[in-house]
C-alpha cells in the first residue's frame, strides 16, 4: 500500500511520537454526527458517554495511541461568537480529553498572521499530512483526504498547528 492509499488509522498506528489535528472550520456537517448535533440542538445535551456507541471507537484509539507514547493535540481555530457548531465540539471536548487527547481553542482574530493550510489536517510525527477533503457544507467530500508527505507541505502544516497552539486556550480555560 502507497503512502497516499493510507487512511487515517494507518497513519495514527504508524505515528511514533505526535499526531496532531488542527480544525479551521467553524461548522462541520458530516454525516456520523449529524443526528447527535440535531438532537444537542433540540435538546441541550451531548452525548458525552466515553464507552457510547459514538464515542467509544474513538476513545479506544486514542488511549491505544497514547498508551503507545504518541502524543495527541487538537487545535481549534475558531470564530467569535461562535457557530452553534462550534457549541456542540465544545460541549463534546471532554470526552477527547478523557481518551487523552490535549485541545486547545484559538480564536480566528488572533490568526491572521498565521500560514495556515488551506484544510484542516492530520500531522503525524511532524511528516506527513492528511489534509481532510470536505464540501462547502461541511460535510466530507470524495476522496476524504489526501495525504502528502513531502518536506515543504509538512513543515507549513506542523508550523501552523505549533503556532496555533502556543497562542491557544486550553479547552478548561476556553469558554463559549
Amino acid at each position: 500500500m502507497s503512502q497516499s492509499e493510507l487512511g487515517f488509522n494507518e497513519l495514527l498506528a504508524a505515528a511514533k511520537h505526535s499526531a496532531v489535528h488542527l480544525e479551521m472550520r467553524d461548522s462541520y456537517g458530516v454525516g456520523d454526527e449529524a443526528e447527535d448535533f440535531e438532537s444537542w440542538k433540540r435538546t441541550g445535551q451531548r452525548d458525552v458517554d466515553p464507552a457510547s456507541e459514538h464515542w467509544a471507537p474513538w476513545v479506544e484509539l486514542i488511549r491505544s495511541t497514547v498508551a503507545r507514547g504518541v502524543v495527541v493535540r487538537r487545535a481549534r481555530v475558531v470564530s467569535e461568537p461562535v457557530t452553534d457548531y462550534i457549541r456542540y465540539e465544545h460541549a463534546g471536548t471532554v470526552v477527547n480529553l478523557l481518551a487523552g487527547e490535549q485541545v486547545r481553542w484559538l480564536p480566528r482574530r488572533l490568526a491572521s498572521d498565521i500560514a495556515l493550510p488551506g484544510n484542516d489536517c492530520w500531522v503525524f510525527d511532524s511528516e506527513t499530512v492528511l489534509f481532510n477533503q470536505f464540501s462547502g457544507d461541511g460535510n466530507w467530500s470524495e476522496p476524504r483526504w489526501e495525504v502528502r508527505s513531502e518536506a515543504a507541505v509538512a513543515r507549513l502544516a506542523s508550523e501552523a498547528f505549533e503556532t496555533v497552539w502556543e497562542r491557544g486556550t486550553p479547552h478548561g480555560k476556553y469558554t463559549v
